[in-house]
């Protein structure tokens, strides 16, 4: 007895002892299981046939070189055998292109490599002419970057732009995971996928991916399936092929899906014509014979797939779907043109500087005042009145302020209302105390770091201007008829036309000038 006691309890023990040894190897095996595991997407998302992968190169490639646009810096990109100067123009090109269309950036850039075709060229510009050259292309850090990106080249890197994709990403201000990968591909011939705003469309339309663009998943995603797509031989090319077909055939509205050379490999184009068949056949009464629509097998839990219900409108821009956008924030802001007689009879405009950081950064404006809510105009005067006579130090009366008018100036996230005035100066009240300010003929004005917006500014006045020269030449306005001061009640039907004919014309020209300033 005592023996089977023993053997036993020695059992007993052993098997404890398993039990615990196998614990944290059942933790392992989970955790390794967790990393292991296939992604909650299924191939549906992918590309997994490499003879689709090879069809697709083809074909993309084979329209881009029947319909690519002839673009500066494309052009420099082939012709340019200098890799510095070619890896430092494809960077310019890039951060250019950055939230702007090609139209805008094409004279710009031209002018741009004309001005500064090296980067020690750039390196050598003040951050004053680059914010002159940069003035009118928006997003005015980019142009910021650029020259200090320039500068570090020189000074740190020996002039020697960055030669590999992280070199790009890590040494070079302002260059984030695309652009790093554009000016790697294009310029340096690197192997890599790029996936800007383009890209990320034509992208979820082929494989269908629906979920929120901006999510993790889908970001990886997406650079996976690039990098997965990207012609080793012409990655550039290739890079440029995906990006022209977002740009000008998988566009955001009315895409031209009957152009799109790799058609038969888009998801969404296939889902909307199977199911445009169907619904042909529910109205005629025929039975379907199409197979079924394949689907992702995960789409209740797959983090590519859509959240909301197909929308059989929206067809293939049902990919990808965006989140809202943010309403834009509100401000008004009093801007004051401040104007002197100059020398040879020419005025000169009063402008101060934005500080170094933050919206506008270094550019040159009208003196202007955040107004932190909506305020009478007596008040306004008195505001802008107390701020000029500071610049000047002298005094000014507020009589001598005009209104003028209201422009409004949408930025990417502010949308902005300059309530203007003016006020013209003698020669004894133009002396300026402050640093950041300075005088500038009209002429001098067009050409210096100023913003879209303090031009529609001087737009508006000019036709302010012009209207007050039309008043004055054509003497008193005519009242309008049908007022309490209408004096003439009594008047023949003809008089009342031609008055009312008169009133025409005013309100044309006013409403002329509105446009103009729009």
């Amino acid at each position: 007895m005592s023996r089977l006691r023993s053997a036993m309890l020695k059992g007993k023990r052993a098997g404890l002892e398993m039990v615990e040894s196998a614990k944290p190897t059942r933790k392992r095996a989970k955790k390794a299981e967790t990393l292991n595991a296939p992604s909650p997407s299924s191939s549906y998302h992918t590309f997994h046939d490499p003879a689709d992968v090879l069809l697709l190169r083809s074909r993309l490639l084979g329209w881009y070189h029947k319909e690519k646009r002839e673009l500066p810096w494309r052009t420099l990109a082939v012709t340019e055998s200098d890799l510095n100067i070619r890896t430092y123009a494809v960077w310019v090109s890039e951060i250019m292109l950055q939230q702007t269309q090609v139209v805008t950036v094409i004279d710009y850039y031209n002018k741009w490599m004309k001005r500064w075709p090296t980067v020690q060229d750039l390196s050598a510009a003040t951050l004053e002419e680059v914010n002159q050259m940069w003035a009118g292309l928006g997003y005015y850090s980019r142009g910021r970057r650029l020259h200090e990106g320039a500068q570090k080249v020189v000074s740190e890197l020996r002039g020697q732009m960055p030669h590999t994709v992280d070199g790009l990403l890590k040494q070079l201000p302002g260059v984030g995971r695309y652009t790093a990968a554009a000016v790697g591909s294009i310029a340096l011939g690197q192997v890599t996928g790029a996936v800007d705003g383009n890209v990320i469309r034509v992208l979820c339309r082929l494989r269908a991916i629906g979920a929120d663009s901006t999510s993790p998943a889908v970001t990886e995603a997406l650079w996976s399936q690039a990098n997965t797509l990207v012609d080793p031989e012409r990655p550039g090319d290739f890079n440029q092929a995906m990006m022209e077909l977002g740009a000008r055939v998988c566009t955001p509205k009315g895409p031209l899906c009957s152009r799109c050379p790799v058609q038969s490999h888009c998801r969404s184009f296939h889902k909307v014509h199977v199911k445009q068949e169907e619904n042909s056949r529910k109205l005629l009464g025929k039975p379907s014979t199409l197979p079924d629509i394949e689907d992702c097998v995960n789409s209740e839990t797959c983090p590519l797939c859509p959240s909301e219900p197909w929308d059989e409108e929206l067809g293939v821009q049902n990919f990808p779907r965006k989140p809202a956008k943010k309403p834009p924030r509100v401000e008004r802001t009093l801007t004051c043109v401040v104007i002197r007689p100059g020398e040879e009879r020419e005025d000169e405009y009063l402008l101060t500087q934005r500080p170094n950081k933050g919206l506008l950064a270094g550019l040159w404006e009208f003196p202007s005042l955040l107004q932190g809510e909506k305020s009478s105009a007596m008040k306004e005067k008195k505001t802008l009145c107390t701020q000029i006579s500071g610049i000047l130090g002298t005094h000014l009366t507020e009589s001598l302020f005009q209104y003028v008018g209201e422009v409004v100036h949408i930025f990417s996230h502010i949308h902005q209302t300059y309530v203007v005035h003016s006020v013209r100066l003698k020669d004894g009240d133009t002396q300026t105390q402050a640093e950041n300010a300075q005088w500038l003929t009209r002429s001098a004005l067009q050409e210096a770091a100023v913003s879209t917006g303090v031009k529609k500014i001087v737009k508006l006045c000019d036709s302010v201007d012009s209207q007050k020269e039309q008043t004055s030449k054509g003497g008193k306005r005519q009242k309008p008829i049908g007022t309490k001061n209408n004096k003439n009640q009594q008047t023949s039907k003809k008089q009342k036309l031609s008055a009312a004919d008169s009133r025409q014309l005013s309100l044309s020209a006013f409403f002329n000038s509105v446009k103009q300033e729009s």
